[in-house]
């Protein structure tokens, strides 16, 4: 089992199970402390290599994943691993794809689908989730 998160970082998300999640955005670069264990990056091209085991969702700027089961998977997969590992989610700015992603986390972690843009602006940043395909994504995850 790995160490959790450490509740100071930065960018941290708490879901309603207590599982926690780093946000963040790539442009921004690493952040001090702790690294990830698993990431989940969402980018419309191939990510950088890091040094830590990670997961690509093809997922443009502004838009929606291009393979939403696959995107929905990668998503089960990093709440799954938050339980025991330290997961980080991660586009471009940290804010669209990033926050979006963690309003479905908190959708399958049983916060309800028309609270959770609500949930994660909230919790994470007031500026998450750009668009409304966006937030109608959302509101129809399961």
């Amino acid at each position: 089992m790995n160490t959790p998160w450490d509740p100071a970082t930065p960018g941290l998300l708490r879901l309603p199970s207590g599982r926690l999640l780093r946000g963040r955005g790539l442009r921004n670069g690493l952040p001090e402390g702790q690294r990830p264990t698993f990431a989940l990056y969402l980018l419309g091209r191939t990510p950088p290599a890091v040094e830590w085991e990670s997961r690509w969702v093809r997922w443009p700027d502004f838009r929606l994943p291009a393979d939403r089961p696959a995107a929905r998977a990668a998503l089960v997969e990093a709440l799954d691993r938050a339980e025991t590992e330290r997961v980080e989610l991660a586009c471009g700015g940290g804010i669209g794809r990033t926050g979006t992603a963690l309003a479905c986390l908190a959708v399958l972690d049983g916060v309800p689908a028309t609270e959770a843009v609500d949930y994660i602006r909230e919790r994470y940043s007031p500026r998450a989730v750009e668009t409304p395909w966006q937030r109608r994504f959302i509101r129809r995850f399961r």
